[in-house]
């Protein structure tokens, strides 16, 4: 009977990984983000596309920040601090959650986490008479979706700072942003599963004699 449960666990553990082998892709784009050598703190993003959700208004929100400049210069490109100093924070609201968590909830904290590592700022473009800069912020982060699992993902924001704007207040807004959160890679769970499906069958020869 131990064999037979020993078994049995194996396979809901394979089902288990196969459960979080999708990928869950989402976007963002406006609000503000205000960039200074202290680090990059971004607010009011809507989040426009959470998975093959996509209504063509707001779901919710993205807010993140950095650590300090730690390398280059905001106008020419750098490195800014990840680690704890910084966050990356998905906030869903709306009736599409219902279906998603099974629940009544109508807001819930989609994703919460942080950047590991350093934080990638690099100069994209320079518009006509020098009016506009664009630059595009990547990543990676890590943290808990609202069901309590623990992801690895990757964050590419492009950000635009715009003159007149940024002499005033240091503020510039998010053009898009594109998100990709892995759980995890498939080729991880394949060689998991052949692992598995092997051991299954040494148990059950041993148990049947087949």
């Amino acid at each position: 009977m131990k064999r037979v449960a020993v078994l049995v666990g194996l396979c809901v553990l394979l089902l288990s990984a196969a459960a979080w082998a999708d990928g869950i892709n989402l976007t963002n784009k406006f609000g503000t983000v205000s960039i200074t050598n202290a680090g990059i703190v971004s607010v009011g993003a809507q989040l426009r596309s959470y998975g093959p959700v996509n209504t063509g208004s707001s779901l919710g929100s993205v807010s993140f920040s950095t650590g300090a400049l730690t390398s280059g210069s905001i106008l020419g490109g750098g490195t800014f601090a990840g680690g704890a100093g910084s966050s990356f924070i998905v906030n869903g609201s709306g009736a599409w959650l219902k279906a998603l968590t099974g629940t009544n909830s109508t807001h819930v904290t989609l994703f919460s986490g942080s950047f590991v590592g350093p934080v990638k700022w690099q100069l994209l473009s320079i518009g006509p008479h020098g009016w506009t800069y664009t630059f595009e912020l990547s990543g990676t982060i890590r943290g808990k979706l609202w069901d309590g699992r623990t992801v690895n993902g990757t964050t590419t924001q492009y950000i635009t700072l715009y003159k007149n704007q940024w002499r005033i207040d240091n503020k510039g807004d998010i053009g898009l942003g594109t998100t990709t959160l892995a759980i995890p890679e498939p080729s991880t769970l394949g060689l998991l599963g052949t692992g598995l499906i092997g051991i299954a069958g040494t148990l059950r020869r041993k148990m049947f004699g087949v």
